[in-house]
Protein backbone atom coordinates (compact mmCIF):
# COMPACT_ATOMS: atom_id res chain seq x y z
CA UNK A 1 0.00 0.00 0.00
CA UNK A 2 1.20 3.48 -1.03
CA UNK A 3 1.91 5.95 1.64
CA UNK A 4 -1.49 8.52 1.90
CA UNK A 5 -0.87 12.25 1.97
CA UNK A 6 -2.88 14.81 2.31
CA UNK A 7 -5.23 16.19 -0.17
CA UNK A 8 -3.71 18.90 -2.38
CA UNK A 9 -4.36 22.43 -0.83
CA UNK A 10 -5.42 20.96 2.09
CA UNK A 11 -4.12 19.62 5.93
CA UNK A 12 -5.13 18.35 8.93
CA UNK A 13 -4.21 21.57 11.01
CA UNK A 14 -6.11 23.79 8.69
CA UNK A 15 -9.14 21.77 7.86
CA UNK A 16 -12.26 22.80 9.91
CA UNK A 17 -13.09 20.29 12.56
CA UNK A 18 -16.78 18.65 12.80
CA UNK A 19 -18.49 20.83 15.10
CA UNK A 20 -21.59 18.18 15.97
CA UNK A 21 -25.12 19.96 15.55
CA UNK A 22 -27.47 19.35 18.07
CA UNK A 23 -27.89 16.12 16.62
CA UNK A 24 -24.76 15.08 16.23
CA UNK A 25 -23.07 16.55 19.25
CA UNK A 26 -25.35 13.79 21.21
CA UNK A 27 -23.40 10.95 19.79
CA UNK A 28 -20.51 12.00 21.04
CA UNK A 29 -21.77 11.00 24.49
CA UNK A 30 -22.59 7.31 23.49
CA UNK A 31 -20.77 5.05 26.10
CA UNK A 32 -18.07 2.65 25.39
CA UNK A 33 -19.03 -0.20 23.67
CA UNK A 34 -18.40 -3.66 25.85
CA UNK A 35 -15.85 -5.28 22.71
CA UNK A 36 -14.35 -1.50 21.94
CA UNK A 37 -11.30 -2.33 23.66
CA UNK A 38 -9.62 1.28 22.63
CA UNK A 39 -12.77 3.03 23.44
CA UNK A 40 -12.80 5.42 26.23
CA UNK A 41 -14.95 6.55 28.61
CA UNK A 42 -17.96 8.00 28.62
CA UNK A 43 -17.84 8.33 25.24
CA UNK A 44 -17.99 5.83 22.02
CA UNK A 45 -14.74 6.02 19.88
CA UNK A 46 -16.26 5.41 16.96
CA UNK A 47 -19.24 8.22 17.95
CA UNK A 48 -16.36 10.39 18.89
CA UNK A 49 -14.76 10.40 15.50
CA UNK A 50 -17.72 12.45 13.85
CA UNK A 51 -16.62 15.57 16.53
CA UNK A 52 -12.35 14.91 15.11
CA UNK A 53 -13.19 13.59 11.93
CA UNK A 54 -11.44 16.78 9.52
CA UNK A 55 -14.68 17.92 7.53
CA UNK A 56 -13.68 18.88 3.29
CA UNK A 57 -14.92 20.27 0.50
CA UNK A 58 -16.74 17.09 -1.49
CA UNK A 59 -13.91 17.75 -4.27
CA UNK A 60 -11.11 17.15 -1.46
CA UNK A 61 -10.32 13.95 -0.01
CA UNK A 62 -9.46 12.66 3.21
CA UNK A 63 -5.56 12.40 3.54
CA UNK A 64 -6.27 8.25 3.35
CA UNK A 65 -8.46 8.37 0.57
CA UNK A 66 -5.61 10.42 -1.14
CA UNK A 67 -3.29 8.23 -4.04
CA UNK A 68 0.16 8.84 -3.92
CA UNK A 69 -0.07 11.83 -6.54
CA UNK A 70 -1.98 13.33 -8.69
CA UNK A 71 -2.00 10.82 -11.93
CA UNK A 72 -3.98 11.71 -15.06
CA UNK A 73 -6.59 8.85 -15.82
CA UNK A 74 -6.34 7.14 -19.33
CA UNK A 75 -7.82 4.28 -20.61
CA UNK A 76 -4.18 2.12 -20.06
CA UNK A 77 -4.30 2.62 -16.05
CA UNK A 78 -7.83 3.07 -15.21
CA UNK A 79 -8.29 -0.07 -13.86
CA UNK A 80 -5.45 0.11 -11.63
CA UNK A 81 -5.94 3.70 -10.43
CA UNK A 82 -9.97 2.48 -10.32
CA UNK A 83 -8.49 -0.44 -7.67
CA UNK A 84 -5.74 1.59 -5.88
CA UNK A 85 -7.79 4.68 -4.49
CA UNK A 86 -10.57 2.06 -3.60
CA UNK A 87 -8.46 -0.12 -1.51
CA UNK A 88 -6.48 3.01 0.06
CA UNK A 89 -10.28 4.10 0.90
CA UNK A 90 -10.67 0.43 2.47
CA UNK A 91 -7.55 -0.08 3.94
CA UNK A 92 -8.38 3.42 6.27
CA UNK A 93 -11.83 2.55 6.97
CA UNK A 94 -10.33 -1.27 8.03
CA UNK A 95 -8.32 0.87 10.41
CA UNK A 96 -11.19 3.16 11.65
CA UNK A 97 -13.45 0.72 12.08
CA UNK A 98 -12.49 -2.93 13.08
CA UNK A 99 -10.88 -2.22 16.45
CA UNK A 100 -14.37 -1.20 17.45
CA UNK A 101 -15.67 -4.77 16.48
CA UNK A 102 -17.55 -2.81 13.06
CA UNK A 103 -17.28 -3.75 9.59
CA UNK A 104 -16.28 -1.38 6.89
CA UNK A 105 -19.32 -0.31 4.43
CA UNK A 106 -18.09 -2.26 1.75
CA UNK A 107 -17.52 -5.30 4.03
CA UNK A 108 -21.17 -5.19 4.96
CA UNK A 109 -22.48 -5.07 1.77
CA UNK A 110 -20.40 -7.89 0.50
CA UNK A 111 -21.75 -9.71 3.67
CA UNK A 112 -25.37 -9.03 2.66
CA UNK A 113 -25.70 -9.13 -1.12
CA UNK A 114 -24.73 -12.67 -2.95
CA UNK A 115 -21.06 -13.03 -3.81
CA UNK A 116 -19.55 -10.89 -6.40
CA UNK A 117 -23.19 -9.34 -7.28
CA UNK A 118 -23.07 -5.81 -6.34
CA UNK A 119 -22.31 -3.80 -9.35
CA UNK A 120 -21.74 -0.24 -7.19
CA UNK A 121 -23.29 3.14 -8.60
CA UNK A 122 -21.83 6.47 -8.97
CA UNK A 123 -18.27 5.70 -7.21
CA UNK A 124 -16.82 8.87 -8.42
CA UNK A 125 -19.58 10.95 -7.54
CA UNK A 126 -18.23 14.31 -5.81
CA UNK A 127 -14.50 13.21 -6.20
CA UNK A 128 -11.80 13.29 -8.50
CA UNK A 129 -9.80 9.55 -9.67
CA UNK A 130 -6.80 12.17 -10.42
CA UNK A 131 -6.28 13.18 -6.52
CA UNK A 132 -7.76 9.73 -5.55
CA UNK A 133 -10.68 11.05 -3.53
CA UNK A 134 -13.52 9.19 -3.37
CA UNK A 135 -15.96 11.69 -2.23
CA UNK A 136 -18.73 10.89 -0.48
CA UNK A 137 -19.84 9.41 2.53
CA UNK A 138 -22.05 6.59 1.15
CA UNK A 139 -21.70 3.70 -1.34
CA UNK A 140 -24.57 2.79 -3.63
CA UNK A 141 -25.28 0.24 -5.77
CA UNK A 142 -27.19 -3.06 -7.46
CA UNK A 143 -26.66 -6.42 -6.04
CA UNK A 144 -28.73 -9.60 -5.65
CA UNK A 145 -29.67 -11.43 -2.86
CA UNK A 146 -30.36 -15.41 -3.40
CA UNK A 147 -30.89 -14.44 -6.82
CA UNK A 148 -33.20 -11.93 -6.28
CA UNK A 149 -31.83 -8.31 -7.42
CA UNK A 150 -31.51 -5.19 -4.87
CA UNK A 151 -30.55 -1.84 -4.53
CA UNK A 152 -28.42 -1.74 -1.36
CA UNK A 153 -26.83 2.06 0.10
CA UNK A 154 -24.19 1.85 3.11
CA UNK A 155 -23.17 4.95 4.98
CA UNK A 156 -19.03 4.91 5.51
CA UNK A 157 -18.26 6.32 8.68
CA UNK A 158 -14.34 6.80 7.88
CA UNK A 159 -15.20 9.69 5.39
CA UNK A 160 -16.37 12.45 7.42
CA UNK A 161 -18.28 10.44 9.99
CA UNK A 162 -20.92 9.06 7.84
CA UNK A 163 -22.04 12.68 7.57
CA UNK A 164 -24.71 13.24 4.64
CA UNK A 165 -24.22 16.06 1.99
CA UNK A 166 -25.64 17.25 -1.36
CA UNK A 167 -23.40 14.72 -3.19
CA UNK A 168 -24.42 11.78 -0.61
CA UNK A 169 -28.08 12.85 -1.07
CA UNK A 170 -27.94 13.03 -4.39
CA UNK A 171 -26.34 9.52 -4.57
CA UNK A 172 -29.13 7.65 -2.38
CA UNK A 173 -31.94 9.69 -4.60
CA UNK A 174 -30.10 8.24 -8.01
CA UNK A 175 -30.30 4.67 -6.26
CA UNK A 176 -33.99 5.23 -5.07
CA UNK A 177 -35.12 6.17 -8.13
CA UNK A 178 -33.29 3.20 -9.79
CA UNK A 179 -34.96 0.87 -7.67
CA UNK A 180 -38.27 2.47 -8.64
CA UNK A 181 -37.77 2.09 -12.18
CA UNK A 182 -36.81 -1.63 -11.84
CA UNK A 183 -39.86 -2.47 -9.04
CA UNK A 184 -36.79 -3.97 -6.48
CA UNK A 185 -36.42 -3.65 -2.98
CA UNK A 186 -34.13 -0.67 -1.27
CA UNK A 187 -31.47 -1.93 1.64
CA UNK A 188 -30.38 0.75 3.78
CA UNK A 189 -26.96 0.49 5.87
CA UNK A 190 -26.81 3.26 8.43
CA UNK A 191 -23.79 4.32 10.34
CA UNK A 192 -23.54 8.20 10.19
CA UNK A 193 -23.36 11.15 12.35
CA UNK A 194 -26.33 12.83 10.42
CA UNK A 195 -26.43 16.08 8.34
CA UNK A 196 -23.17 17.40 7.50
CA UNK A 197 -23.12 20.99 9.35
CA UNK A 198 -20.60 22.25 6.85
CA UNK A 199 -22.99 22.55 4.01
CA UNK A 200 -25.96 23.59 6.24
CA UNK A 201 -29.57 23.65 5.00
CA UNK A 202 -28.31 22.05 1.55
CA UNK A 203 -28.00 19.06 3.82
CA UNK A 204 -31.03 19.45 5.77
CA UNK A 205 -32.86 19.99 2.02
CA UNK A 206 -31.30 16.46 1.05
CA UNK A 207 -32.95 14.74 3.93
CA UNK A 208 -36.44 16.26 3.13
CA UNK A 209 -36.17 14.77 -0.38
CA UNK A 210 -35.17 11.46 0.68
CA UNK A 211 -38.39 11.83 2.98
CA UNK A 212 -40.40 12.29 0.09
CA UNK A 213 -38.81 9.06 -1.87
CA UNK A 214 -39.20 7.05 0.98
CA UNK A 215 -42.61 7.78 0.96
CA UNK A 216 -43.22 7.32 -2.50
CA UNK A 217 -41.35 4.20 -2.36
CA UNK A 218 -43.85 2.74 0.31
CA UNK A 219 -46.07 -0.17 -0.49
CA UNK A 220 -44.45 -0.08 -4.11
CA UNK A 221 -41.35 -1.99 -2.86
CA UNK A 222 -40.02 -2.91 0.05
CA UNK A 223 -37.91 -1.21 1.80
CA UNK A 224 -35.22 -2.61 5.04
CA UNK A 225 -33.10 -0.15 7.03
CA UNK A 226 -30.17 -1.50 9.58
CA UNK A 227 -28.85 0.68 11.89
CA UNK A 228 -25.14 -0.62 12.61
CA UNK A 229 -23.91 2.80 14.15
CA UNK A 230 -25.26 6.21 14.96
CA UNK A 231 -28.34 7.52 13.85
CA UNK A 232 -29.20 11.49 15.08
CA UNK A 233 -31.48 14.02 15.01
CA UNK A 234 -33.91 14.57 11.63
CA UNK A 235 -31.91 11.33 9.77
CA UNK A 236 -33.96 9.31 12.37
CA UNK A 237 -36.75 9.73 10.23
CA UNK A 238 -35.80 8.15 7.20
CA UNK A 239 -35.59 4.86 8.93
CA UNK A 240 -38.80 5.13 10.69
CA UNK A 241 -40.93 5.83 7.32
CA UNK A 242 -39.31 2.19 5.49
CA UNK A 243 -41.13 -1.08 6.29
CA UNK A 244 -38.39 -2.89 9.04
CA UNK A 245 -35.50 -1.79 11.22
CA UNK A 246 -32.86 -4.03 12.27
CA UNK A 247 -30.65 -2.99 15.23
CA UNK A 248 -27.58 -4.20 16.30
CA UNK A 249 -27.55 -4.46 21.00
CA UNK A 250 -24.57 -1.75 21.94
CA UNK A 251 -23.43 -0.65 18.80
CA UNK A 252 -27.01 1.38 17.91
CA UNK A 253 -28.49 4.37 17.79
CA UNK A 254 -31.45 6.32 17.48
CA UNK A 255 -32.34 9.49 18.93
CA UNK A 256 -33.55 12.71 17.76
CA UNK A 257 -32.08 14.54 20.27
CA UNK A 258 -29.22 13.09 21.72
CA UNK A 259 -27.95 12.92 25.54
CA UNK A 260 -25.48 16.34 25.69
CA UNK A 261 -28.64 17.52 23.73
CA UNK A 262 -31.07 16.50 26.92
CA UNK A 263 -29.05 17.56 28.89
CA UNK A 264 -28.66 21.17 28.07
CA UNK A 265 -32.70 21.38 27.27
CA UNK A 266 -33.75 19.55 30.61
CA UNK A 267 -30.94 18.84 32.95
CA UNK A 268 -31.75 15.11 33.12
CA UNK A 269 -28.09 12.96 32.29
CA UNK A 270 -28.86 10.02 30.45
CA UNK A 271 -26.64 7.81 28.66
CA UNK A 272 -27.00 6.89 24.37
CA UNK A 273 -27.95 3.72 25.52
CA UNK A 274 -30.70 4.20 27.50
CA UNK A 275 -31.76 7.28 25.27
CA UNK A 276 -31.98 5.56 22.07
CA UNK A 277 -30.12 2.02 22.16
CA UNK A 278 -31.09 -1.11 20.84
CA UNK A 279 -33.13 -2.62 23.79
CA UNK A 280 -34.79 0.58 24.26
CA UNK A 281 -36.10 0.99 20.63
CA UNK A 282 -37.41 -2.96 20.67
CA UNK A 283 -38.82 -3.43 23.49
CA UNK A 284 -40.00 -0.06 24.62
CA UNK A 285 -40.79 2.22 21.73
CA UNK A 286 -41.62 -0.23 19.29
CA UNK A 287 -39.42 1.88 16.87
CA UNK A 288 -37.41 -1.07 15.56
CA UNK A 289 -38.38 -4.83 14.47
CA UNK A 290 -35.60 -7.03 15.57
CA UNK A 291 -32.75 -6.67 17.93
CA UNK A 292 -29.40 -8.40 16.61
CA UNK A 293 -26.58 -9.44 18.92
CA UNK A 294 -24.15 -8.93 15.87
CA UNK A 295 -23.66 -6.68 12.56
CA UNK A 296 -23.93 -10.84 11.11
CA UNK A 297 -27.37 -11.63 12.83
CA UNK A 298 -28.64 -8.38 11.62
CA UNK A 299 -27.46 -8.55 8.05
CA UNK A 300 -28.70 -12.53 8.41
CA UNK A 301 -31.95 -11.54 9.58
CA UNK A 302 -32.57 -9.14 6.31
CA UNK A 303 -31.65 -11.62 4.11
CA UNK A 304 -33.87 -13.94 5.82
CA UNK A 305 -36.88 -11.37 5.88
CA UNK A 306 -36.61 -10.80 2.31
CA UNK A 307 -37.18 -13.98 1.19
CA UNK A 308 -41.01 -14.41 2.57
CA UNK A 309 -42.12 -11.19 0.46
CA UNK A 310 -41.86 -10.15 -3.31
CA UNK A 311 -39.79 -7.64 -4.81
CA UNK A 312 -42.45 -5.23 -5.52
CA UNK A 313 -46.34 -4.69 -5.30
CA UNK A 314 -46.95 -5.94 -8.91
CA UNK A 315 -45.40 -9.15 -8.59
CA UNK A 316 -46.38 -12.40 -6.82
CA UNK A 317 -45.27 -13.42 -3.39
CA UNK A 318 -42.31 -15.95 -4.13
CA UNK A 319 -43.20 -19.68 -3.57
CA UNK A 320 -40.80 -22.01 -1.42
CA UNK A 321 -39.78 -25.09 -2.70
CA UNK A 322 -41.96 -27.91 -0.50
CA UNK A 323 -41.77 -31.38 0.04
CA UNK A 324 -44.58 -32.74 2.19
CA UNK A 325 -41.65 -35.91 3.22
CA UNK A 326 -39.41 -32.94 4.74
CA UNK A 327 -41.33 -30.03 4.99
CA UNK A 328 -44.29 -31.40 7.01
CA UNK A 329 -44.12 -30.49 10.85
CA UNK A 330 -43.81 -33.41 12.86
CA UNK A 331 -46.58 -32.21 15.73
CA UNK A 332 -49.05 -30.46 12.76
CA UNK A 333 -51.58 -33.15 14.15
CA UNK A 334 -51.24 -33.04 17.71
CA UNK A 335 -51.15 -29.03 18.39
CA UNK A 336 -54.33 -29.69 20.25
CA UNK A 337 -52.01 -31.08 22.97
CA UNK A 338 -50.18 -27.53 23.00
CA UNK A 339 -53.15 -25.64 23.82
CA UNK A 340 -54.81 -26.61 27.73
CA UNK A 341 -58.03 -26.78 27.80
CA UNK A 342 -58.99 -24.12 30.48
CA UNK A 343 -59.38 -20.93 28.88
CA UNK A 344 -57.53 -19.54 32.13
CA UNK A 345 -54.12 -21.41 31.81
CA UNK A 346 -51.71 -19.85 29.44
CA UNK A 347 -49.71 -21.42 26.86
CA UNK A 348 -47.13 -20.42 24.58
CA UNK A 349 -48.83 -19.59 21.17
CA UNK A 350 -45.07 -19.51 18.74
CA UNK A 351 -44.94 -23.30 19.92
CA UNK A 352 -47.91 -23.71 18.13
CA UNK A 353 -47.56 -21.59 15.17
CA UNK A 354 -44.14 -23.40 14.92
CA UNK A 355 -46.62 -26.66 14.97
CA UNK A 356 -48.16 -25.92 11.92
CA UNK A 357 -45.91 -24.08 9.90
CA UNK A 358 -43.54 -25.49 6.97
CA UNK A 359 -40.66 -27.16 8.65
CA UNK A 360 -41.66 -25.45 11.75
CA UNK A 361 -39.99 -22.03 11.09
CA UNK A 362 -41.57 -18.77 12.33
CA UNK A 363 -39.96 -15.62 11.61
CA UNK A 364 -41.31 -13.52 14.56
CA UNK A 365 -41.36 -9.39 14.34
CA UNK A 366 -41.06 -7.31 16.61
CA UNK A 367 -40.66 -10.08 19.51
CA UNK A 368 -39.53 -8.16 22.64
CA UNK A 369 -42.42 -5.28 22.00
CA UNK A 370 -46.17 -5.49 23.07
CA UNK A 371 -45.78 -9.25 23.29
CA UNK A 372 -49.38 -9.94 24.03
CA UNK A 373 -49.48 -10.53 20.13
CA UNK A 374 -47.02 -12.29 18.18
CA UNK A 375 -46.92 -11.51 14.26
CA UNK A 376 -44.25 -12.44 12.31
CA UNK A 377 -43.70 -14.45 8.58
CA UNK A 378 -44.57 -18.47 8.04
CA UNK A 379 -45.21 -20.69 4.57
CA UNK A 380 -47.85 -23.46 4.23
CA UNK A 381 -47.14 -26.28 1.81
CA UNK A 382 -44.71 -23.55 0.48
CA UNK A 383 -47.29 -20.33 0.59
CA UNK A 384 -45.68 -18.02 2.29
CA UNK A 385 -48.13 -15.89 5.02
CA UNK A 386 -48.04 -13.26 7.79
CA UNK A 387 -49.33 -14.89 10.90
CA UNK A 388 -51.12 -12.59 13.43
CA UNK A 389 -51.74 -14.37 17.01
CA UNK A 390 -52.45 -13.86 20.32
CA UNK A 391 -50.26 -14.74 22.77
CA UNK A 392 -51.54 -16.28 26.10
CA UNK A 393 -48.05 -15.96 27.91
CA UNK A 394 -48.27 -12.27 27.86
CA UNK A 395 -50.95 -10.58 30.02
CA UNK A 396 -53.17 -13.61 28.88
CA UNK A 397 -53.10 -12.25 25.04
CA UNK A 398 -55.28 -9.15 25.70
CA UNK A 399 -55.12 -6.47 23.42
CA UNK A 400 -53.57 -3.15 24.29
CA UNK A 401 -52.34 0.28 22.20
CA UNK A 402 -49.09 -0.89 21.38
CA UNK A 403 -50.67 -4.66 20.42
CA UNK A 404 -52.95 -2.95 18.38
CA UNK A 405 -50.33 -0.62 16.26
CA UNK A 406 -47.85 -3.63 16.23
CA UNK A 407 -50.53 -6.08 14.65
CA UNK A 408 -52.30 -2.97 12.43
CA UNK A 409 -49.09 -1.86 11.07
CA UNK A 410 -48.19 -5.55 9.87
CA UNK A 411 -51.71 -6.43 8.21
CA UNK A 412 -51.10 -3.13 6.13
CA UNK A 413 -47.10 -4.37 5.24
CA UNK A 414 -48.98 -7.99 4.07
CA UNK A 415 -51.70 -6.04 2.40
CA UNK A 416 -49.59 -4.25 0.18
CA UNK A 417 -47.52 -6.29 -0.68
CA UNK A 418 -50.36 -8.95 -1.49
CA UNK A 419 -49.38 -11.70 1.33
CA UNK A 420 -52.10 -13.50 3.16
CA UNK A 421 -52.90 -12.91 6.44
CA UNK A 422 -53.56 -15.89 8.83
CA UNK A 423 -55.25 -14.81 12.23
CA UNK A 424 -54.82 -17.28 15.30
CA UNK A 425 -57.46 -15.99 18.24
CA UNK A 426 -57.20 -16.60 21.84
CA UNK A 427 -57.96 -13.21 23.22
CA UNK A 428 -60.22 -12.16 26.20
CA UNK A 429 -60.85 -8.57 24.95
CA UNK A 430 -59.12 -5.18 25.33
CA UNK A 431 -57.03 -4.39 28.40
CA UNK A 432 -59.14 -2.38 30.88
CA UNK A 433 -57.83 0.34 32.93
CA UNK A 434 -57.74 4.35 33.12
CA UNK A 435 -54.12 3.87 31.71
CA UNK A 436 -54.97 2.72 28.50
CA UNK A 437 -57.87 4.90 27.97
CA UNK A 438 -55.68 7.96 28.39
CA UNK A 439 -53.05 6.50 26.24
CA UNK A 440 -55.43 6.34 23.69
CA UNK A 441 -57.14 2.84 22.89
CA UNK A 442 -60.02 4.29 21.00
CA UNK A 443 -58.31 5.65 18.45
CA UNK A 444 -55.35 3.71 18.75
CA UNK A 445 -57.38 0.31 18.58
CA UNK A 446 -58.85 1.89 15.80
CA UNK A 447 -56.03 1.31 13.74
CA UNK A 448 -56.69 -2.57 13.42
CA UNK A 449 -59.95 -1.96 12.15
CA UNK A 450 -58.50 0.37 9.49
CA UNK A 451 -56.08 -2.66 8.69
CA UNK A 452 -58.31 -5.67 8.42
CA UNK A 453 -61.34 -3.72 6.95
CA UNK A 454 -59.09 -2.41 4.10
CA UNK A 455 -57.25 -5.75 3.41
CA UNK A 456 -57.65 -7.08 -0.09
CA UNK A 457 -55.41 -10.21 0.30
CA UNK A 458 -56.60 -13.36 1.31
CA UNK A 459 -57.86 -13.58 5.34
CA UNK A 460 -57.89 -16.78 6.92
CA UNK A 461 -58.69 -16.38 10.69
CA UNK A 462 -59.05 -19.65 13.41
CA UNK A 463 -60.30 -19.13 16.96
CA UNK A 464 -58.03 -21.16 19.48
CA UNK A 465 -59.93 -21.39 22.35
CA UNK A 466 -61.80 -18.03 23.10
CA UNK A 467 -62.71 -14.75 21.33
CA UNK A 468 -64.50 -11.92 23.40
CA UNK A 469 -65.69 -8.67 22.82
CA UNK A 470 -64.15 -5.78 20.59
CA UNK A 471 -61.29 -8.00 20.47
CA UNK A 472 -63.13 -10.57 18.64
CA UNK A 473 -64.36 -7.99 16.03
CA UNK A 474 -60.83 -6.75 15.22
CA UNK A 475 -58.93 -9.78 15.37
CA UNK A 476 -60.06 -11.13 11.85
CA UNK A 477 -63.26 -11.76 12.36
CA UNK A 478 -66.00 -13.08 9.65
CA UNK A 479 -67.48 -9.02 9.75
CA UNK A 480 -64.49 -7.62 9.05
CA UNK A 481 -63.92 -9.06 5.56
CA UNK A 482 -62.10 -12.25 6.36
CA UNK A 483 -62.95 -15.13 4.20
CA UNK A 484 -62.75 -18.12 6.02
CA UNK A 485 -63.04 -18.26 9.77
CA UNK A 486 -62.65 -21.63 11.53
CA UNK A 487 -62.66 -22.33 15.29
CA UNK A 488 -61.82 -25.41 17.11
CA UNK A 489 -64.56 -27.13 19.27
CA UNK A 490 -65.45 -25.88 22.47
CA UNK A 491 -64.09 -22.59 22.23
CA UNK A 492 -65.85 -19.13 23.40
CA UNK A 493 -67.34 -16.89 21.67
CA UNK A 494 -69.46 -13.64 22.94
CA UNK A 495 -69.67 -10.12 23.86
CA UNK A 496 -67.49 -11.06 27.09
CA UNK A 497 -66.60 -14.14 29.38
CA UNK A 498 -69.28 -15.62 31.49
CA UNK A 499 -67.99 -14.22 35.04
CA UNK A 500 -68.54 -10.44 33.80
CA UNK A 501 -71.91 -11.87 31.91
CA UNK A 502 -73.36 -13.18 34.72
CA UNK A 503 -72.90 -10.27 37.08
CA UNK A 504 -74.82 -8.18 34.95
CA UNK A 505 -77.54 -10.87 32.83
CA UNK A 506 -78.61 -12.12 36.43
CA UNK A 507 -78.12 -9.79 38.83
CA UNK A 508 -81.72 -9.37 39.69
CA UNK A 509 -81.58 -13.54 40.25
CA UNK A 510 -78.17 -12.96 42.23
CA UNK A 511 -79.65 -10.37 44.53
CA UNK A 512 -82.65 -12.18 45.24
CA UNK A 513 -81.16 -15.25 45.82
CA UNK A 514 -78.90 -13.20 48.76
CA UNK A 515 -81.85 -12.16 49.89
CA UNK A 516 -83.39 -15.38 50.71
CA UNK A 517 -80.07 -16.43 52.24
CA UNK A 518 -79.13 -18.90 49.86
CA UNK A 519 -75.08 -19.79 48.81
CA UNK A 520 -74.88 -16.73 46.23
CA UNK A 521 -71.33 -18.22 44.99
CA UNK A 522 -73.14 -21.68 44.35
CA UNK A 523 -75.90 -19.62 42.30
CA UNK A 524 -73.43 -17.67 40.55
CA UNK A 525 -71.66 -20.81 39.36
CA UNK A 526 -74.62 -22.54 38.43
CA UNK A 527 -75.69 -19.46 36.02
CA UNK A 528 -71.78 -19.32 34.60
CA UNK A 529 -72.85 -22.47 33.41
CA UNK A 530 -76.05 -22.00 32.09
CA UNK A 531 -74.58 -18.85 30.01
CA UNK A 532 -71.38 -21.10 28.72
CA UNK A 533 -73.79 -23.37 27.50
CA UNK A 534 -76.45 -21.46 25.76
CA UNK A 535 -74.16 -17.94 24.77
CA UNK A 536 -70.63 -18.78 24.67
CA UNK A 537 -70.00 -21.99 22.82
CA UNK A 538 -69.52 -21.71 18.61
CA UNK A 539 -73.00 -22.65 17.62
CA UNK A 540 -74.33 -19.19 17.75
CA UNK A 541 -71.28 -18.30 15.63
CA UNK A 542 -72.15 -20.95 13.13
CA UNK A 543 -75.54 -20.56 12.98
CA UNK A 544 -75.30 -16.39 12.33
CA UNK A 545 -72.74 -17.54 9.47
CA UNK A 546 -69.87 -15.69 11.36
CA UNK A 547 -67.99 -19.32 11.49
CA UNK A 548 -67.54 -21.26 7.97
CA UNK A 549 -67.11 -24.78 10.08
CA UNK A 550 -65.64 -26.05 13.18
CA UNK A 551 -61.91 -28.28 12.54
CA UNK A 552 -60.12 -30.55 14.85
CA UNK A 553 -56.71 -29.03 16.34
CA UNK A 554 -54.63 -31.57 14.79
CA UNK A 555 -56.28 -30.40 11.44
CA UNK A 556 -55.41 -26.85 11.47
CA UNK A 557 -52.70 -26.84 9.37
CA UNK A 558 -54.66 -28.64 6.76
CA UNK A 559 -57.06 -26.55 7.00
CA UNK A 560 -55.22 -22.78 6.70
CA UNK A 561 -53.15 -25.05 3.42
CA UNK A 562 -56.33 -25.63 1.60
CA UNK A 563 -57.72 -22.15 2.28
CA UNK A 564 -54.43 -20.78 1.03
CA UNK A 565 -54.54 -22.98 -1.82
CA UNK A 566 -58.35 -22.16 -2.96
CA UNK A 567 -57.89 -17.88 -2.08
CA UNK A 568 -54.53 -17.58 -3.90
CA UNK A 569 -57.03 -17.31 -7.34
CA UNK A 570 -58.80 -14.10 -5.35
CA UNK A 571 -59.10 -11.04 -6.97
CA UNK A 572 -58.23 -7.96 -5.05
CA UNK A 573 -60.35 -5.21 -6.21
CA UNK A 574 -58.32 -1.64 -5.03
CA UNK A 575 -60.25 0.61 -7.46
CA UNK A 576 -62.40 3.22 -5.76
CA UNK A 577 -62.82 7.33 -6.24
CA UNK A 578 -60.98 8.16 -2.90
CA UNK A 579 -58.06 9.27 -2.81
CA UNK A 580 -57.36 7.85 0.40
CA UNK A 581 -59.26 6.72 3.26
CA UNK A 582 -58.95 9.23 6.60
CA UNK A 583 -58.22 6.55 9.29
CA UNK A 584 -56.84 7.31 13.01
CA UNK A 585 -53.03 7.67 12.45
Amino acid sequence: MSPEIPAPNSSPADEPTQAADKPIEATVDTPAQANAPKASAPQDAQTAQVAQAPMLHPLQAPASDSAPETVAVSRHNFIERNREIVDAAEERARSRQHPHGRRTARERIAELLDENSFAELNRFAGGDMTKGSLGSAVITGLGSIDGRPVAVYAQDFSIMGGTLGEVEGDKILHLMDRALSLRIPIIALLDSGGARIQEGVTALAQYGRIFKKTSECSGVVPQISVILGPCAGGAVYGPALTDFIIMTRKSSYMFVTGPSVVKAATGEEIAAEDLGGGDLHNSISGVAHFLAEDEEEALDYARTLLSYFPSNCEEEPPLFAYDPALGEPQNARRVGELVPESPKQAYDMVEVIEAIADNEEFLEVQPLFAPSVLIGFASFEGRPAGVVASQPLADAGTLDVDASEKAARFVQFCDAFGLPVVTLVDVPGYRPGSEQERAGIIRRGAKLITAYANATVPLVTVIIRKAFGGAYIVMGSKSLGADVNFSWPASQIAVMGSEGAVDIVFRRQLAEAGAQGRDVAEQRAHYQRLYEQTAVNPNLSLHGGQLDGLIEPGRTREAISRSLRVLARKRRNINSPRIHDNAPM
